[in-house]
Parts: structure tokens; C-alpha cells; sequence
């Protein structure tokens, strides 16, 4: 959802920075994500793609911006034009002129008339930077329109000898937030994570899985917010599904319930993960297990600060999980030959984060080089180690698999369906770092205090505490689940 809550004086800047890196002679070309039909008469709801809206802030849909460095008009926008009997039924258009006054356009022309009024902007241009191979259609109107500035060449016409992948220079742009995008970034987080402390406070056993969905979604909207990706609510064996996304469960009594969800507000993104019992209280296989991931997510969070590179989170993570396993008497051996081996993957198969801004994988390089990328102020990274132990208990021995011998390890019941993650959105501040999640319970004590005092807290209008409020029907009221 987009309230343009950054100014536009911000995509202006990013606007100027980004041409001065492309340099003179050259023009860049980002069309706006198409619409998409979700079946024969309706679509889904449209969402802009992030470096055009990046460098825009345009929501619409029909819409190809052009930055041509050195040119009278720079930011040219071409766009649907307003039709009043098409906004009564659809919404409101800015129109050219409104792509201007708005949206900082320095001119802007009908959609319409792009084959026409595009070619002459190329003309003499060394360079055309744009994202090549990610949208076949537009890479054929590229070539088209190329074509034509082609066929001026006995009037002296220069075309274009060079195409650079835009994403080299706009991504990199994109790693490092500016204080504008963090501020959103922390609302964002702030909404996903009271969107996490409704699930606990509503979760009890008997309710399906998209009962607690539908809470998490409540939430986002409530506060102006759509969500960042499909959320994962999973209980028992399906919290051992990395994107279990089917939420079509019963919650069992005695289960963990894993949800991975974040909301989406003005284009940026937040994802949290928290694993909590369906019944409030952690069992002792649960809590011993549910320590080990938290002690592993701690190790890695103290890995975010400037100075240290992507990897050593995940290193951090993947020594204190093996530790734990051993320690549990879920692996055996020594604990630096058995990360050499990789035995912790049968457990914990992931990896520990990934970038996190406009896109949920947020857009940036993991390496320069062959190196790691060094943290640097202003990235944003999840930190979300796991563990998930599916029922069967049969955990292959991923140094054997490697060399093509199947052998399996059978661990005692106690220790099945338990599937638990934990991930917070960490921000690398100067001096290390802001966990922009942190409201979002995950310990213990935390989870169930407020578990156990959402079962006992009085119904509005009563002054006397219930056990439970009214419970949520376990099944849906309709025959089927929109």
C-alpha cells in the first residue's frame, strides 16, 4: 500500500544520483509492472515494481519512465492519460499532467504515443541501461525501437552500441537506506510485530490455522498496511515446512505454531518469524530446542555491525546450533568437524538472513567479488535461524547423502513436530546495530506470560477475569475458504 509517506524531493535525489553514475550519453528505460489477471474478469491487486517506484514513487499501472542524463527534460514519464468514464469504475488517474505536478515528471506524454515520441530520445545516445531479460515483452520494444533509431544512420543518426543491466548501479543504490526509508521501515515492523502479538493473545487449541492468518491480516490493514508476502501460519508437522503457505489446519493442543509474517507499507517491506505452543506453555523438548534457536539468533544479531561481512551471522548461527545438538544428543561428535561436514543441515537447511527493503529479498550483491560484502550503515538484514524436526524423526546424514549413501538417523518421538524459527529485521546502524523487531515477543517468559494473560483477561464491559473468551468457531461459517 503506498500513502507517500516519502517526499518527493527524496525520489528526485535518487533520480539525479543515479544519473550522475550512469554518466553523459547515456538513458535509462524502467517500465512499471504490468497488471496481472488473477481469472477471466479480475485482477490482482496491483503492485508497482520496486525500482520504478523507487525512483518514481509512481503507483500506476501503463507507465515507462526515461532518465536521459544531460537532456533539457531528464525525468520523462509516459503514462495512462485520465479518462473520467474509466475512473468511475476503476479509480483515479494522475494523468500526464498530474505526473508532473505530483510526481516531479519534467515532461510527461500519453502512454499511447511512446513508439512515436521514445525513438528520438535514443538518438545519439552511447548507452541504454535498463533491466535486461526480466520482461521479454519490453526487451522486444527495446529492440524495436532501436531498430528504428537504426535505420536513421545515412542521416547522420548515432544509435545506442551499448546496453547496461540498470540493476548494476540501482541496486546497489537500493542496499543502503536513507533515514527517510528506515522511518517507514520502522512502522512497517512495528505494525508485523503487533501483528505477532495478536496471533499469541488470540491462539488457543482447536482453532484452524487461517483463523490466526486472518488476525495477522486485521492487523496490517488496520493500520494502513498490506502484507509482504503470503504468510506462512503452520502447526505441528507443518511448521516443519520452510513455506508452508496452505494454513488450512487444525491447531493441536500440545503443538508449536511457527508463523512467518510481514507487513508492506508505503512499498517497504518487514518479516518476522515467531514459533510459539498452541496451548501456551513450552514442553521441555520444545523450550530446549526453542533456547538453542534463540541463542543462535543471538550469537548471529552480534555479528550485524559495520566492520563484518554477511557470512559471519550465519557462521555464528551454525556453530551454536551445532553446539546445542550435541550438547542434546541430537548429533555426536566433535562440533567443528561436524560443521565441516555440513550435519547440521539435516536440522537447519537455510541460510541465516538475507537483505530486506522494498522487496522481502530485498535487491543487493552478497558479494564483492569473491568476498563477502562488509556491513555498512543503513542495510537492513534479517536474522532467522531454525530448526524443524518433522514427524518420523528420520534425519538423514547429509555427509553420507553427499557421497550418495542414504543413512538415516530414527530420534526419539519426543522431539517430532517441532519446527521453530526465529527472525527479527536488523538494521546496521554506525556503531552496530537496531533490531527494528524487537517488539515482537521471543522470550520465553514473554510468550507466555502474555499468552497466559490473554486467556484470563476479562471481556470488555466485565470486571471479573474468564478463563477463556468466547471461542473462535474451529471450523469456517462457509462451505468455502475465499
Amino acid at each position: 500500500m503506498y500513502s507517500r509517506a516519502i517526499p518527493p524531493t527524496v525520489f528526485a535525489h535518487r533520480r539525479q544520483t543515479l544519473m550522475e553514475r550512469m554518466g553523459p550519453g547515456s538513458v535509462a528505460l524502467l517500465p512499471a509492472a504490468p497488471s496481472a489477471p488473477r481469472n477471466r474478469d479480475v485482477h490482482y491487486p496491483y503492485r508497482q515494481d520496486s525500482d520504478f517506484y523507487y525512483l518514481t514513487g509512481f503507483p500506476e499501472p501503463e507507465a515507462i519512465a526515461v532518465l536521459a542524463p544531460g537532456n533539457a527534460q531528464e525525468f520523462l514519464l509516459f503514462c495512462r492519460e485520465r479518462d473520467p468514464q474509466m475512473e468511475i469504475w476503476h479509480g483515479r488517474r494522475a494523468g500526464p499532467a498530474g505526473a508532473i505536478a505530483r510526481y516531479g515528471a519534467d515532461h510527461a506524454h500519453p502512454i499511447d504515443a511512446i513508439d512515436t515520441l521514445l525513438p528520438p530520445l535514443l538518438e545519439n545516445r552511447e548507452r541504454i541501461f535498463y533491466a535486461i531479460g526480466y520482461n521479454p515483452e519490453f526487451d522486444r520494444r527495446v529492440i524495436t525501437w532501436l531498430t528504428q533509431v537504426r535505420g536513421k544512420a545515412r542521416a547522420g543518426v548515432r544509435a545506442p552500441a551499448t546496453f547496461v543491466a540498470l540493476e548494476h548501479l540501482l541496486h546497489a543504490m537500493r542496499l543502503c537506506k536513507a533515514p527517510e526509508e528506515i522511518a517507514v521501515m520502522r512502522e512497517s515492523a512495528r505494525i508485523a510485530a503487533q501483528a505477532h502479538s495478536r496471533a499469541m493473545q488470540v491462539c488457543r487449541p482447536g482453532m484452524m490455522e487461517y483463523q490466526l492468518e486472518a488476525e495477522i491480516l486485521h492487523t496490517f490493514i488496520a493500520n494502513g498496511a498490506g502484507w509482504s508476502y503470503p504468510s506462512i501460519v503452520g502447526g505441528g508437522d507443518n511448521s516443519c515446512i520452510l513455506h508452508y503457505t496452505e494454513n488450512n489446519a487444525p491447531l493441536h493442543d500440545g503443538d508449536i505454531v511457527l508463523i512467518d509474517a510481514g507487513a508492506e507499507l508505503d512499498g517497504y517491506a518487514s518479516d518476522i518469524t515467531r514459533s510459539f505452543p498452541v496451548n501456551g506453555h513450552f514442553s521441555g523438548e520444545q523450550r530446549a530446542l526453542y533456547e538453542l534457536v534463540l541463542a543462535s539468533q543471538q550469537a548471529a544479531i552480534d555479528k550485524v555491525r559495520p566492520g563484518c561481512h554477511f557470512n559471519e551471522p550465519h557462521d555464528a548461527a551454525v556453530r551454536v546450533l551445532t553446539e546445542g545438538l550435541v550438547a542434546l544428543g541430537l548429533l555426536h561428535g566433535d562440533v567443528t568437524a561436524l560443521i565441516a561436514a555440513e550435519q547440521h543441515k539435516p536440522f537447519y537447511m537455510h541460510r541465516t538472513g538475507h537483505w530486506l527493503g522494498m522487496d522481502v529479498h530485498d535487491v543487493g550483491d552478497y558479494k564483492t567479488g569473491e568476498d563477502w560484502r562488509v556491513f555498512e550503515p543503513g542495510m537492513v538484514t534479517t536474522i532467522e535461524p531454525g530448526l524443524y524436526i518433522p514427524a518420523g524423526g528420520k534425519i538423514m546424514d547429509a555427509h553420507w547423502a553427499q557421497l550418495g549413501i542414504h543413512l538415516e538417523t530414527e530420534l526419539d518421538e519426543r522431539w517430532w513436530r517441532i519446527g521453530i524459527r526465529i527472525e527479527d529485521d536488523v538494521l546496521v546502524t554506525a556503531d552496530g546495530h537496531e533490531i527494528l523487531t524487537e517488539t515482537a515477543p521471543k522470550e520465553i517468559d514473554d510468550i507466555e506470560a502474555l499468552m497466559r494473560e490473554s486467556a484470563t483477561a476479562p471481556t470488555a464491559g466485565q470486571g471479573k477475569p474468564k478463563k477463556r473468551r468466547t471461542p473462535i468457531p474451529t471450523q469456517p461459517t462457509s462451505a468455502s475458504r475465499l
